[in-house]
């Protein structure tokens, strides 16, 4: 899809750019989702065992945040904003706090090392659970409708990083 938006210079707004929460590091493998009233605690992405071994993502990004003084979820949305000037990831939030600390993630310089690091890394990490339960997923995955598989992380794009010379 993206070499398509590219080629017809349509804009890209990731869903869910920080994985519900997860790759701010504030949704722990130890975490206790509040009972009936969390629709995450019925994804697959977010049993205890997947958020233990999905965990290598938020510390790839915390190592690159300590670096940056920034934390995961502003590294994970820089990441995004340099990959091209047409992905524009737009995080939702209820949180005046977590918006402001959206925000600043326009101040975070990456290099062309911490995007090589950062892609490197997220190529070594099979991510386990489904982003959604069987339903909603039914419901909402035009792809799966289609027969395509988009519960797989596949980058049929070249990282930004790449083109810097």
């Amino acid at each position: 899809m993206l070499p398509t938006c590219e080629e017809l210079g349509i804009g890209f707004v990731p869903w869910s750019p920080l994985g519900m929460g997860y790759l701010t590091g504030m949704v722990s493998p130890s975490h206790q989702f509040a009972e009936g009233s969390d629709l995450r605690s019925t994804f697959p992405r977010f049993t205890p065992d997947a958020r233990r071994d999905n965990w290598p993502i938020v510390d790839l990004l915390q190592r690159v945040g300590q670096r940056r003084g920034a934390t995961p979820g502003q590294v994970e949305l820089a990441w995004l904003l340099a990959q091209r000037p047409w992905i524009v990831p737009i995080p939702g939030t209820t949180n005046l706090e977590h918006l402001k600390e959206n925000v600043a993630a326009v101040n975070v310089e990456l290099t062309p090392d911490d995007l090589a690091e950062i892609e490197d890394g997220f190529s070594k990490i099979r991510v386990r659970g489904t982003r959604l339960n069987p339903e909603l997923l039914a419901a909402s995955d035009e792809g799966a409708k289609l027969g395509t598989r988009s519960t797989e992380v596949r980058r049929p794009w070249r990282p930004a990083h790449e083109f810097a010379s």
